[in-house]
């Protein structure tokens, strides 16, 4: 038996029974999730039988659609692959809210879709928030209709300082190798120079990068207008040991981002989100052009899988 409410935000499909084939049931599926997901933004399936990293990794096989492996990526966050496909969601401390944000949105390299599943939910909070990106830009053009051109004319530009080694207390803990799949210095610089950055090397060898002009508003292929960026998650959450928050985003001109703007955009987020409380065996498909994520912090162990799609 299966339960769909297509009017949701997230789009929930429940399964009751035990007599499902999730392969071939996926396969039967297919078009009508993948046109789920990019009408509702975000479609979650409960109640399939999903039991570990090695399901999800089958689950994600039978959508036939072309992966974006975390290796090639420039995620600034840590992660830890369970197979070629699948990998942690980010290994933050529990504490650590991610706000939210498009994925990779801070780079010119980014995933059309992400893959969630629960391999084990937590005791509190750790919800995914989740929020139609197209509805909050909406929202900000009548509250803040200059500050939106701003984003639209300028665009913006990210700096963030990555470690010599992978911080794991971080959520922008990946390591300048690892970010940039490199080996030295030279290989670093010269792929540095492919993207545009500009860059300096610290004196404890880890590495500042800020980004070229990155847009902040994009045009979906379906003609929808996005506050497609990271400027939530930079300026409220982009703090550790060596970044300051309120300087890891800027204007693409160099021009001060004001906090006052900032809290009214995050508190509009807010108004809009949805959080996502997971159960074990969740699995959720989340259109990454036009939903903004984030991560509550939460109590006990809490195993959120992920993989991306191109």
């Amino acid at each position: 038996m299966l339960a769909t409410d297509e009017n949701e935000f997230p789009c929930i499909e429940t399964a009751t029974g035990n007599d499902i084939n999730l392969g071939l049931w996926i396969q039967d599926n297919r078009a009508r999730l993948i046109d789920l997901v990019e009408r509702s933004g975000a479609v979650l399936l409960r109640g399939f039988p999903l039991d570990s990293d090695l399901d999800f990794d089958a689950a994600i096989s039978e959508f036939d659609l072309p992966g974006f492996t975390y290796q090639e990526s420039l995620s600034n966050a840590v992660r830890i692959n369970r197979t070629e496909k699948v990998f942690t969601a980010n290994e933050a401390p529990a504490d650590i809210e991610i706000f939210l944000h498009h994925e990779m949105a801070q780079t010119p390299l980014y995933p059309s879709k992400l893959l969630f599943f629960c391999e084990q939910a937590p005791q509190q909070g750790g919800a995914t928030a989740l929020c139609r990106s197209d509805v909050l830009l909406e929202a900000m053009r009548g509250q803040k209709p200059q500050f939106v051109e701003k984003c639209k004319t300028m665009g913006l530009k990210y700096t963030n300082i990555m470690p010599a080694e992978a911080d794991a207390a971080s959520g922008q803990g990946r390591s300048w190798k690892g970010t940039l799949s490199c080996d030295d210095r030279v290989e670093a610089e010269k792929r540095l120079s492919e993207l545009g950055y500009s860059w300096h090397w610290m004196d404890d060898g880890s590495l500042k990068v800020t980004t070229r002009v990155m847009p902040a508003i994009r045009v979906t292929d379906s003609g929808v207008e996005v506050f497609f960026n990271q400027l939530i998650a930079a300026f409220m959450g982009w703090k550790d040991s060596r970044n300051d928050s309120e300087k890891s985003v800027c204007f693409g001109d160099d021009s001060e981002i004001h906090g006052d703007d900032m809290q009214q955009v995050a508190s509009l987020a807010e108004k809009f989100s949805y959080d996502l409380q997971w159960q074990e065996g969740d699995m959720a498909i989340i259109d990454n052009f036009l939903v903004l994520h984030g991560r509550r912090p939460y109590q006990g162990e809490r195993c959120i899988l992920a993989s991306l799609v191109s």
